[in-house]
């Protein structure tokens, strides 16, 4: 099985799913997929699907061992070595480093970096904010495969371009922008204002 054969409904529900799984007694050595669909309220065919694709099928009359679930379902979110990083640590930069979700689906967003950072800077959940000039050693010996966009749109291709340069060829852009990109790298687009609208206009 691929990480790309999963779909990002599925992707959405692991987490939910290692949250029951890790909240029950320890004695419950087996779990099916019949009781786990109960217990979270979604649909059974749906929860075997999805720990089907990832985690292969039960067993008859006993379901799946807990503790190999789990085991699985870790070790699925956590498949790809490799850190995030943000470049641009203003307010949304920051926010963006101190979410606490993102462990939750296996990611570990491990610094930011701004123009404006002279010397190193601690966020509230205790991870560095640095200046860009230190960004090309960081990602060398962290291994960075994710950049995240959070500066001005006049600003993003330049940042683009840098994390590119230094290995990192999946990024998130929050800039309004479009980006030019290399044929081998990805880019993920965010528009928040474009979200919002887009619900107002939904409004009956």
């Amino acid at each position: 099985m691929k990480e790309a054969d999963v779909s990002r409904a599925t992707l959405g529900r692991i987490p939910t799913y290692l949250k029951y799984l890790k909240a029950l007694p320890p004695q419950t050595h087996n779990i099916s997929a019949t009781k786990i669909s109960k217990e979270l309220g979604l649909g059974e065919v749906q929860v075997r699907k999805d720990l089907g694709t990832i985690c292969g099928s039960g067993k008859p009359k006993i379901g799946y061992l807990t503790s190999e679930l789990v085991a699985s379902l870790e070790n699925f979110l956590c498949s790809k070595n490799g850190g995030t990083i943000i470049v641009g640590a203003g307010k949304l930069g920051r926010a963006l480093l101190d979410y606490g979700v993102f462990a939750d689906y296996g990611l570990s967003v491990m610094a930011a970096f701004d123009v404006k950072v002279k010397d190193e800077e601690i966020s509230p959940s205790g991870k560095k904010i640095l200046p860009v000039s230190e960004l090309p050693h960081f990602c060398q010996t962290h291994n960075i495969k994710i950049g995240i966009i959070a500066v001005p749109p006049e600003s993003a291709q330049e940042v683009c371009n840098l994390l590119y340069e230094n290995g990192v060829k999946a990024i998130w852009c929050f800039a309004p922008c479009q980006l030019y990109k290399p044929a081998d790298a990805i880019i993920q687009y965010e528009n928040m204002a474009l979200s919002l609208a887009h619900l107002k206009m939904q409004i009956k």
